[in-house]
């Protein structure tokens, strides 16, 4: 009878403490109201220190100072100062799945909770089940029982769980993710956080962050882990936007990556069949080294050019330029094209194209072409020969280049050039040439035959070519006796001519009188004869006579006639002159003057300027760099008339002095 009394009075104290004094929060916090008590439980996690050993009575049980029991579920009193303390806890799995299943009756007892007991997490919703599998983490890793419903429960038997390890959920690939939002599929918008440290760590996982409607467009969101995610607003798999591209045309193109990037409804039906890496706009389709074998049927009325260079194309079908009748330029060099790739009306349809690119096939013959071409270019290829034929009808042609084919005399007809009436631009380098050819046109401007076989210019072979300015032979095998006397003098507009790496012993007499440039460096010329420029006029403004063999008795005090008032470059390097060539002080308008690399062992007074004048010279360059010069034997007055003593060049000299 004692016994009983004492446990009714320890019951009664308990249960009396338990109304009157709220619990103590963690870290000093009071308790919450409404909504915000019903959330978050209210119970402290401080380990409480006791001054003094106590006992508690729960229901006839006993309990030292600080044990734990749950006398039900879903509630768990603990002993602190000889009181009962009792807060609720998330009810665990075992526990709400075995009152479901008994219809509300008390499960079986085990025995108080220990402290190897593990809470088990509550039962989820059934409107949260678009969440993850398994508990959201907090980013310093307990438990986010806060946000959680908690279950109210009246059954009185204690439980004891021990929750199993639940696996992470596993982690959605961010294409699919993005792709789900995007559609519209997932309810809310998931924050993907970036691992970079573990993959195990809880905090890659994805949170949610409030429903995509509620999202501003295109500014971060924030969410618990605080992070920033841009919500995203552009379609899956989409193209990112580019700016323009520039090319040479100055003509806006942007980079086609295989999809279609340009806003052009003719071009759905081909753009597709294109390589990656080509280059749009809309009135350019550029696909170079892209390595394209074989030319797609395009229909485009807006392209105007179309750049295939570099590429692997070998065959282009009938119809493939059909549907480009505005094309005016066409760029197919460097490319596998032979005589079989071009279909008979291959070009028939392109009554516009102006500009034709073959340059690097292997082409034994020009094939046939429209007639409003104006620049043509077959360079490096394999074409045997030309006939009346070949250019019949492209009587606007300006530009013609056949460098590096495999013509001479013997294959190429007289009249060949004669349908090219207004040809102003002629390229026949590296051939086989041995005379200049016959039968070139009256309108020829330009005439480029470096790189050949060439020994004679025969008399008359030019007569026609009365427009003619530049005229280039260099590198063959000329020599001044096989020219003939009379084969340009009558070129009155030729106003260039190089000469250059030949056999030349001496300057070339009866040279053009309009000449301005002539270039005569790596000959072997000994000699500028006396009167060679007297007929000139003006005269020349350019003479490069470098790498050659010149002696200082191999230029007369008249070999510079004709050129005292119009001369401005003098080139003399690298001959085999002792001395300062006579009649230099009369190259009244000379400004550059190279001497280096000779054998001048002196500058007397009076060879570069004329101390007897006291105007300024027009000299701005003189090299005597690379000779035999002792610079203290020069004249203080030897370079007086020159504005910048800094415009003279003496070092380095080969023998310099010793002393020095």
């Amino acid at each position: 009878m004692y016994r009983v009394l004492v446990t009714c009075l320890c019951l009664w104290a308990a249960v009396t403490l338990t109304e009157a004094k709220p619990p103590r929060r963690k870290g000093g916090q009071q308790p919450k109201h409404g909504k915000d008590a019903r959330d978050e439980p209210e119970y402290d996690d401080t380990p409480f220190l006791p001054e003094r050993t106590s006992q508690c009575l729960v229901n006839g049980i006993s309990l030292f100072e600080g044990a734990v029991w749950s006398p039900e579920p879903c509630n768990v009193c603990q002993c602190r100062a000889g009181a009962v303390s009792c807060r609720a806890v998330p009810c665990p799995r075992a526990a709400v799945q075995n009152d479901h299943q008994s219809g509300g009756q008390r499960a079986k007892k085990i025995p108080p909770h220990s402290e190897n007991t593990v809470e088990a997490p509550p039962k989820k919703k059934e409107k949260e089940k678009s969440r993850p599998a398994g508990k959201s983490k907090k980013p310093n890793g307990k438990a986010a029982t806060d946000s959680l419903p908690q279950r109210e429960e009246t059954a009185m038997t204690p439980v004891r769980v021990v929750e199993k390890p639940v696996a992470p959920p596993k982690r959605k690939p961010e294409a699919s993710l993005r792709t789900a939002v995007a559609g519209g599929s997932l309810p809310m918008a998931w924050a993907l956080e970036d691992d970079d440290d573990d993959d195990d760590d809880d905090s890659s996982m994805m949170r949610p962050a409030g429903r995509l409607a509620d999202l501003p467009t295109g500014r971060p969101v924030p969410i618990p882990t605080g992070r920033p995610v841009v919500p995203l607003t552009r379609r899956p798999g989409a193209l990112p936007s580019r700016r323009p591209v520039a090319l040479p045309t100055g003509r806006p193109v942007v980079r086609f990556n295989g999809r279609s990037t340009v806003p052009h409804a003719q071009r759905n039906n081909y753009m597709e069949s294109l390589p990656a890496g080509c280059l749009l706009s809309d009135s350019l389709i550029a696909c170079g080294s892209t390595g394209m074998g074989h030319l797609p049927i395009i229909k485009d009325t807006g392209v105007r050019t179309l750049y295939l260079a570099d590429n692997k194309i070998s065959k282009i079908p009938a119809r493939a330029l059909a549907g480009l009748p505005n094309l005016e330029w066409l760029d197919l060099s460097k490319n596998k094209l032979d005589d079989f790739s071009f279909s008979p009306g291959l070009f028939q349809n392109l009554t516009r194209l102006r500009r034709l690119n073959l340059d690097g096939n292997n082409l034994t013959k020009v094939p046939a072409l429209p007639s409003s071409l104006m620049e043509l270019k077959i360079n490096d290829n394999k074409l045997m020969g030309l006939t009346p034929n070949t250019f019949k009808g492209l009587f606007k042609l300006l530009t013609l280049e056949l460098e590096d084919n495999h013509f001479h005399d013997g294959n190429v007809s007289p009249l060949t050039f004669r349908p090219l009436r207004k040809l102003i631009y002629l390229r026949l380098d590296d051939n086989k040439f041995r005379a200049v050819p016959s039968g070139l046109p009256t309108s020829l401007q330009e005439l480029h035959l470096s790189d050949n076989r060439i020994e004679v210019v025969q008399a008359g072979v030019l007569n026609k070519t009365i427009n003619l300015r530049v005229l280039n032979l260099s590198h063959n095998k000329l020599r001044e006796d096989r020219i003939a006397p009379r084969a340009w003098i009558h070129l009155s507009k030729l106003d260039t001519l190089d000469l250059s790496h030949n056999k030349l012993v001496h300057v070339p007499s009866f040279l053009p009188v309009a000449l301005r440039q002539l270039t005569l460096h790596h000959n072997h010329i000994e000699r500028i004869p006396g009167y060679v420029f007297a007929h000139m006029r003006p005269g020349l403004d350019s003479l490069h006579l470098s790498y050659n063999r010149l002696r200082e008795d191999g230029v007369d005090e008249v070999s510079f006639l004709g050129l005292y008032n119009s001369l401005t470059e003098l080139l003399l390097d690298h001959n085999l002159l002792g001395s300062v060539p006579r009649g230099i002080l009369q190259l009244k308008a000379l400004q550059q003057l190279r001497l280096n690399n000779n054998f001048i062992s002196y500058v007397p007074l009076n060879a570069i300027c004329d101390t007897r004048v006291t105007e300024d010279s027009p000299l701005m360059s003189v090299h005597l760099e690379n000779n035999l010069i002792d610079r203290r034997l020069i004249p203080p007055t030897a370079f007086s008339c020159i504005k910048s003593y800094h415009s003279v060049v003496l070092r380095p000299q080969n023998y310099e002095d010793i002393y020095e």
